[in-house]
């Protein structure tokens, strides 16, 4: 049985958007236990229809909120009864193997660091982005705004973590692992990525070199590997290009009578590749290298987002990956 701390109370749409999420992956994993971290007066009269899946959820009070214009590491440290940090005690203890929480991220960083601790040989945690291809499957970027200032071993440290992830939870056999770079030649760079790269040669593992961010949402690597930095300027860039894509060709599309006939022929498809991109179907942002499967969802998740977070989580302990993230970096 796994079982999966849920904080509750963090996000826009928190306690609904996480109760339903949370009754809806019970319904979708016979094998799985949660424990709903909250307000207890708040939760319980949203569980009037999981009657199904009751006896596998319960609700663990806490009287606290971090909000996002808190000091991450100041509530973390004196919010004692927050739902997130009673989230992570119940991670500490043993009462569950994961959380997921859409509260504040600097919160959750502060939290999975101080609360949790760091995997040993870990040097930094990261957060690791799954990203949606063209061919129809992901790439793993990481970190993507942990660690704004790295060493060249963070970031082969970095990929190495990403590797287990790709092949535990995105069943990628033999990740083809890449170096985010301004450019494809290995001469290219500064002196944190010519670093990480000499490391990365080492590693055993399946390293393609030096890739471009344009090589990101073209699947051309499985996992990406960069500072917080640079991952988190690519990340937000190819958020904006895709949003503002999607505006364009709704107002093309709707332009006149005859673009109008057109959109309704390519509607079906249009819709296909919407889902493929839409950031609700992968949910959150696994963060790699503590203790524990720590998936930070979006924070303004829907219920349904924040079930694919959930899920998320479930197939990060199925897939045993913070073990053998240990085994791995402890043998280096």
């Amino acid at each position: 049985m796994h079982i999966i701390a849920v904080d509750a109370m963090g996000g826009d749409h928190a306690p609904q958007s996480t109760v339903q999420g949370s009754v809806e992956a019970l319904r979708a994993y016979g094998d799985l236990r949660i424990l709903l971290v909250g307000q207890e007066e708040k939760l319980a009269p949203l569980l009037q229809d999981a009657g199904d899946v009751r006896d596998r959820l319960e609700i663990v009070d806490a009287r606290e909120v971090i909000s996002n214009n808190e000091s991450p590491v100041m509530a973390i440290r004196q919010k004692t009864d927050a739902s997130l940090v009673r989230a992570f005690a119940l991670v500490r203890e043993g009462r569950a193997q994961a959380l997921v929480s859409a509260g504040s991220t600097g919160a959750v960083m502060a939290g999975g660091m101080f609360r949790l601790g760091r995997i040993e040989g870990v040097e930094r945690p990261a957060l690791a982005t799954p990203i949606p291809t063209a061919g129809g499957g992901q790439t793993l970027l990481l970190d993507s705004g942990a660690n704004v200032d790295c060493q060249g071993a963070w970031i082969a440290q970095f990929a190495r973590m990403g590797a287990v992830y790709a092949r535990q939870v995105l069943g990628v056999t033999n990740p083809r692992v890449g170096l985010l770079n301004i450019g494809e030649e290995e001469e290219k760079g500064n002196r944190q990525t010519k670093e990480a790269g000499a490391l990365l040669k080492e590693t055993g593992l399946n390293f393609v070199g030096n890739v471009e961010a344009r090589a990101i949402p073209m699947g051309e690597a499985d996992v990406v590997a960069c500072d917080g930095f640079a991952g988190n300027v690519a990340l937000k860039a190819m958020e904006g290009i895709t949003k503002a894509l999607f505006d364009l060709l709704r107002q093309e599309l709707t332009a006149n009578s005859r673009t109008k006939l057109g959109a309704a022929l390519v509607k079906p498809a249009l819709r296909r590749i919407k889902k493929r991109m839409n950031a609700e179907e992968i949910g959150g942002v696994p963060m790699l290298g503590v203790l524990g499967a720590v998936v930070k969802a979006h924070g303004n998740s829907s219920a349904k987002a924040f079930f694919s977070a959930v899920r998320q989580a479930y197939r990060m302990l199925e897939g045993n990956v913070t073990d053998i993230i240990r085994s791995e970096l402890q043998d280096v």
